[in-house]
């Protein structure tokens, strides 16, 4: 069956028509500013971002979408039902017409609603948006003067779209007590009690260097087959790829660590690589397991302390002196075991956290590309005049 068979048989022949979302539903921002949070507040309260605070107070008792009227715009959001607290640069949406599912409306928005805003913007995103901007959008509602059949034709696409995004979310979860157990045995094995390792410098148990300029013209956007060494910089994953060179400058298993912006990110760099400014590359001498330094070093990537004045950076003798654990550092064979073994625990949570090709974060990814499609799939309705022409 095709797709549009497939979205034809699902309508049945009804019509479709398209309303504004001012005809439809209830527009309007709320009237709470970041001091009204209340941790051990009863209500949610929704403000510009992903995370939902509490409350101590709310201002509306109803099903809407929520959506930030500055930053995250079609990227963001949140859907609530009963008491809310919200936030005065927040826009909720409730549906006041009988024959709109909201969670139809949920699902229709975060398809089309970034993409509308764009057009609606100078430029190629929308840092904020106005009241009317809402109000136009359009939201195409399967036979509205009937609205049993109108909610049953709703309701068949929103099961089938929620079987996705559920899932998703059971994934999500699972991801984040993964990864609370991964903090909890990195914390609870890289925790040591006086006299059960030796504490070095971490510039005695490692060659610390810093990135400098970029190979002058021998440089690719891509990676080619004359151009297959990483040049990198400062970020997290492929934001730290500044291009491809035909000359490896560190071509042993290292760490590096952001030296600014992302300050003290670590990463484990197996392959030859080439640094440039903004890193710094720790690579190990002779005693020490990479992958045991590799978690160790994610446990204070967070605590660098930098001069408060100035651009905030890292630099080689700010963290040679740094203390670094070595257990059994008279046995050399029975130290590198013990960092083995503990590595080797860390290393099975760290895959199925942090992996992009392995784990639950690829799991997620193909689900969000399932809903993705469905969506696309189920709520492509032709505007009048594009049914007319065909």
């Amino acid at each position: 069956m095709s797709d549009l068979g497939f979205l034809e048989k699902l309508l049945d022949g009804a019509d479709v028509a398209w309303f504004p979302l001012k005809s439809i539903a209830s527009i309007g921002t709320g009237s709470s500013n970041r001091q009204d949070e209340s941790e051990a507040g009863s209500y949610p309260f929704y403000v510009r971002s992903k995370n939902v605070l509490k409350s101590d107070t709310f201002q509306f008792d109803e099903t809407a979408i929520i959506v930030p009227g500055e930053g995250g715009i079609g990227d963001i959001f949140h859907f609530a039902t009963g008491k809310y607290a919200l936030h005065q640069r927040a826009y909720r949406i409730a549906p006041t017409f009988d024959s709109v599912d909201p969670k139809y409306l949920l699902h229709w928005m975060s398809q089309n609603f970034k993409s509308y805003i764009i057009r609606k913007s100078v430029g190629a995103t929308a840092e904020s948006i106005r009241k009317p901007m809402l109000e136009n959008f359009e939201i195409p509602i399967p036979c509205p003067d009937d609205p049993e059949k109108s909610l049953a034709i709703q309701g068949e696409i929103v099961r089938i779209l929620d079987t996705f995004t559920e899932l998703t979310a059971e994934l999500t979860g699972e991801l984040a007590a993964r990864k609370k157990q991964y903090n909890h045995y990195r914390d609870h094995l890289l925790t040591f009690e006086d006299g059960e390792v030796e504490w070095k410098a971490l510039g005695d148990v490692f060659e610390i260097s810093a990135g400098g300029d970029a190979p002058k013209g021998a440089i690719s956007p891509e990676k080619t087959e004359d151009f297959a060494i990483p040049i990198l910089s400062n970020g997290i994953g492929k934001k730290a790829l500044y291009g491809w060179t035909n000359t490896a400058k560190v071509k042993q298993p290292s760490l590096t660590v952001s030296a600014r912006g992302t300050i003290g990110w670590t990463s484990y760099r197996e392959e030859p690589f080439f640094p440039i400014v903004r890193l710094l590359v720790l690579t190990p001498k002779k005693g020490i397991d990479l992958r045991f330094a590799y978690h160790f070093m994610k446990t204070i990537e967070n605590g660098y302390k930098v001069p408060p004045s100035g651009i905030p950076q890292l630099t080689r003798p700010m963290i040679c002196s740094m203390p670094f654990p070595v257990p059994f550092a008279d046995d050399t064979e029975r130290s590198l075991a013990e960092q083995a073994r503990i590595a080797s625990i860390l290393d099975k949570f760290d895959t199925l956290t942090n992996s992009l090709s392995e784990g639950l974060p690829r799991e997620i990814a193909l689900r969000q590309q399932q809903y993705e499609y469905y969506r696309d799939l189920l709520l492509s309705f032709p505007k009048p005049a594009e049914a007319a022409e065909a």
